[in-house]
């Protein structure tokens, strides 16, 4: 993705004077970090509000506050869902020589053969990785490719998320935890449940027969 850059100015009007501000068509926001004393920041609600829709929560983006530029990731964001508006937005600030460690969201792309052609439900058990990196390296989202899911019970497994990513990216997650499966519909998984619960249920029966048959010859 290019570089997004976000125009700020510095505010001094906090609490519930904000609303004034956002009557003015202005968002307000904070910027804090580890090498950072935390900066209370003015943006243009409709241009932030569209760059920041197209934004995750580990695309790295620039602040440029009065002509100084901080790299960030977006933290939090508050919204008035009546109106459908950003009200407030948190920015973490980054150093782009130090490693950061973060959630970034997993998407799950493709076909799978195992849902296409054997009516099989597609589980996505793990929605985001952690990861470290340098923030230039950062991924926005981590596209997986499901195709690879050709039977009932495939499963794809951090270890194989892992294989895919570039080696500037680490996976802190257990490789054997799992990421996405193919299992049976749940009507389908009762009738076979169902089914090898009778199988065993008669096994004892004719067991029992048998001992029976057993000790009548005997006598």
């Amino acid at each position: 993705m290019d570089k997004v850059v976000l125009k700020a100015t510095k505010r001094d009007i906090v609490g519930k004077q904000v609303k004034a501000l956002r009557r003015e068509g202005k968002l307000p926001g904070v910027i804090y970090g580890r090498h950072l004393e935390p900066i209370a920041i003015a943006l243009e609600a409709h241009s932030a509000g569209l760059a920041l829709s197209k934004l995750t929560s580990s695309s790295l983006v620039m602040i440029d506050v009065d002509g100084t530029e901080y790299p960030a990731l977006v933290r939090e964001r508050q919204r008035n869902y009546i109106k459908g508006v950003l009200t407030h937005v948190d920015f973490l600030a980054v150093d782009l020589n130090e490693k950061i460690r973060t959630m970034v969201r997993v998407s799950l792309g493709g076909v799978s053969p195992a849902v296409k052609d054997f009516n099989g439900v597609l589980v996505q058990n793990l929605e985001r990785l952690e990861v470290e990196c340098f923030p230039a390296d950062l991924p926005e989202r981590i596209a997986v490719d499901v195709s690879v899911l050709k039977q009932i019970g495939d499963s794809i497994r951090v270890r194989d998320v892992d294989a895919i990513l570039t080696d500037k990216v680490v996976v802190l997650n257990d490789p054997d935890d799992m990421v996405a499966v193919v299992t049976l519909m749940k009507e389908e998984a009762t009738e076979v449940a169902g089914a090898v619960a009778g199988e065993e249920a008669a096994s004892p029966e004719l067991s029992v027969e048998r001992g029976k048959k057993d000790e009548e010859g005997e006598k």
